[in-house]
């Protein structure tokens, strides 16, 4: 048995897809072109029966005329012999047996044309139906005898629809053909695709938007899910860089411990070891927050002035001043307390004592700020402060630091969809101040 080249498969179900996207749309144009017929056929088939009946009265006005001008010379049989007209000479000609409610309104809407158009009023009786068309039967004006003029009475046709209404039908079944494949091929995938594209960041590990719409929307579609595939290894492999790079760090720290418990090592010496434990703490632990990164936290509902007043509670009480409003808003409260612990470290750390944490409404958002008293961070430096692994080390440089404070605040910041801001102050409440701007829904 011969096998299939697995690279033909794609482009068999490329072939099988479009021509499965071919007959439902051929069939929907079908659907419209028939639906707008009878739509077309119930606004304007009226109004076409009148056209048609106008022009038919214009053209039995002229024969009438004409062959009212014959009779006063020649005789009916001669003119019908001549001229192909149907003359009968009689008192009374025959009737069908049945007349329709639509026949006898269109007799009476041609009787009407004729007398507008004529010297006189014509009398029109219905006439037996030979051919599959009505016929009338129109009274002639002759001098002699009594002559009637027979003529077919052509109805509106249902089916086949008159060729206008055909062509009418068409345009608008192609126009609501290509108003719903818009709709549904391009806009709704589109929307689709719009908002997947305004969360790209907060999580990249959810399902892949469906590849659905127009070839060239699916297409797009496929490239975003490769790309957010891409980001989500990306950020796979930095989470486990940084966690390698913390679970590298716990071995000398562990045998820094074990050094300083021995005996032989005098005070200076244990006073330099401990101060370069406590510096790997501190970059072990960075490391592992910003790998961190609280993206898979819940948001909960809670009160931001106790929330504030435990994240702090560990901090010496006489150097800090709370200034707290009662609020409450929607937050990820693990990783905003770490990166508000990250600022009220910083500001002890760098800063001038006292540090003030004030909580306040600013119109539709929330403000914590982290106020100290020292000089902070120059202005010029203030957006290279958020990147990671930045040391601004002329204005804090501090062992045990290894950039990336501000960067975990700046991330778990936009991860609420806030914005970090510093500000330069006048002592009031202090002189220099991050502010953390969020949304309180």
């Amino acid at each position: 048995m011969a096998r299939r080249d697995p690279a033909e498969m794609p482009s068999q179900r490329v072939i099988t897809s479009g021509l499965a996207r071919f007959g439902v749309w051929g069939t929907t144009l079908l659907a419209s072109w028939m639906l707008a017929l009878l739509v077309l056929q119930v606004l304007f088939g009226r109004q076409l029966e009148r056209i048609q009946t106008l022009q038919l009265g214009r053209d039995l006005a002229l024969n009438v005329r004409l062959t009212e001008l014959t009779l006063e010379r020649y005789p009916p049989a001669l003119i019908s012999e001549l001229t192909g007209l149907e003359l009968l000479v009689s008192q009374q000609p025959s009737r069908p047996t049945k007349e329709t409610q639509g026949m006898a309104q269109r007799r009476q809407e041609l009787q009407q044309v004729l007398c507008s158009r004529l010297t006189h009023c014509p009398e029109l009786r219905p006439a037996p139906n030979r051919s599959g068309t009505p016929e009338v039967w129109i009274e002639l004006f002759s001098p002699l005898e009594p002559v009637w003029l027979r003529t077919p009475l052509p109805m509106a046709r249902a089916w086949p629809p008159q060729p206008m209404l055909l062509l009418l039908a068409l345009v608008s079944a192609v126009v609501i053909t290509g108003v719903l494949y818009l709709l549904l091929d391009v806009a709704r995938p589109l929307r689709k695709l719009e908002d997947a594209v305004s969360r790209v960041g907060e999580d990249n590990d959810r399902d892949p938007i469906p590849e659905q719409g127009a070839p060239e929307v699916r297409r797009i579609s496929r490239r975003f899910n490769a790309m957010v595939r891409r980001l989500a290894e990306a950020q796979r492999e930095r989470v486990t860089m940084l966690a390698g790079i913390a679970h590298d760090l716990r071995a000398p720290l562990t045998r820094l411990q074990f050094r300083l418990s021995m005996p032989e090592l005098n005070a200076d010496e244990r006073t330099r070891c401990q101060s370069d434990l406590d510096a790997l703490e501190r970059i072990t632990g960075q490391f592992l927050l910003y790998a961190g990164g609280g993206e898979r936290e819940e948001y909960v509902v809670c009160p931001l002035d106790q929330w504030l007043a435990e994240t702090v509670a560990g901090q010496p009480s006489n150097q800090l001043q709370l200034q707290l409003s009662s609020i409450s808003a929607r937050i990820r409260p693990i990783a905003l307390g770490r990166a508000v612990s990250n600022l009220v470290d910083n500001a002890f750390s760098y800063g001038t004592t006292p540090v003030v944490v004030r909580l306040r409404k600013t119109g539709s958002e929330v403000a914590i700020e982290v106020w100290d008293q020292g000089q902070g961070i120059p202005s010029s430096d203030w957006e290279r402060a958020l990147q990671p692994f930045q040391r601004l080390d002329s204005a804090r440089g501090r062992q045990g630091h290894c950039g990336l404070g501000l960067a975990i605040v700046n991330h778990v910041v936009r991860t609420h969809e806030g914005k970090i801001n510093f500000r330069q102050g006048n002592g009031d409440p202090g002189r220099f101040g991050v502010i953390i701007n969020l949304p309180r829904g």
